[in-house]
């Protein structure tokens, strides 16, 4: 998990039209995303979100984007 954890997530509030709650992403990783009723539970579902991901990428032969340093995000 500890690796899963170097990955910048993005959490951002969604509007009441797309059902309230919080939305997670992962700008490294193209189309991770998960979401929750709270921030806190957003995050607990991104890291599943990112395990999934990872998995998948393998599982088909792509390639794992490494998490880009944080200096790297303004």
């Amino acid at each position: 998990m500890a690796d899963l954890q170097r990955y910048r997530v993005v959490i951002e509030p969604l509007s009441d039209e797309d059902g309230g709650g919080y939305l997670a992403t992962v700008p490294d990783l193209p189309g991770c995303m998960s979401d929750g009723a709270t921030d806190a539970e957003a995050l607990t579902n991104i890291h599943d979100a990112i395990e999934v991901w990872i998995a998948r990428a393998k599982a088909s032969g792509r390639a794992v984007p490494s998490p880009k340093p944080r200096q790297q995000y303004a």
